[in-house]
C-alpha cells in the first residue's frame, strides 16, 4: 500500500538559487536532522544530472542503514526527481519542485513511499518521523535564505 507526503514552504529567493543549493548533494547533509547521522558516502564531486547515484549512511531509531540513490528526472531550475535504489523502504520516490511565487519559490517536496508494516508502520512511526525531518528541513531552509 503506497503512501505520500506532500509538504511546501516559501522561500524569498529565486527558483535558479534555491535549485543552486540543492543540486550540491552535499547540502542535504545540512539539511537533515543531526538525530539521523545522515552522511553523503559518495565521493565528491557530485555531478547532479539524470542518472547520477549517490550513496549515503544514516541511523534510523539507533540502527545503521545504507541508502543509495538515483536522480531519475533532473529539469533545472523546476524540478527533480530521486529514487531509493537501496534502503529502509520498499518504494521511495521524492519530486523536488520549485515554482516562482509572490516574488520567491514555493518548494515542493511530495514523496511517495511504502516499507514493510504498511498502515500500520506508517501510522504508528513512519508518518510521524518524516513530518519531523520534513520540518527540520524547512526551519533550515528558512534560516539559510531568508538572510
Amino acid at each position: 500500500m503506497p503512501f505520500t507526503l506532500d509538504t511546501s514552504h516559501w522561500l524569498p529567493r529565486q527558483p535558479e538559487e534555491i535549485f543552486h543549493f540543492y543540486a550540491d548533494a552535499f547540502n542535504l547533509e545540512r539539511l537533515t536532522p543531526p538525530w539521523l547521522r545522515f552522511h553523503v558516502v559518495t565521493d565528491p564531486p557530485v555531478t547532479m544530472q539524470a542518472g547520477v547515484e549517490i550513496e549515503y549512511r544514516l541511523r534510523l531509531k539507533g540502527i545503521p542503514l545504507s541508502w543509495r540513490s538515483r536522480i531519475t528526472v533532473w529539469e533545472p531550475p523546476h524540478r527533480f526527481v530521486d529514487e531509493q535504489l537501496k534502503g529502509p523502504y520498499r518504494r521511495w520516490v521524492h519530486e523536488h519542485t520549485f515554482v516562482p511565487s509572490e516574488g520567491g519559490t514555493l518548494v515542493r517536496d511530495q514523496v511517495d513511499y511504502d516499507m514493510l508494516g504498511g498502515w500500520w508502520a506508517d501510522r504508528l512511526i513512519v508518518r510521524r518521523d518524516l513530518r519531523r525531518i520534513f520540518a527540520y528541513r524547512q526551519e533550515r531552509l528558512a534560516e539559510i535564505f531568508s538572510g
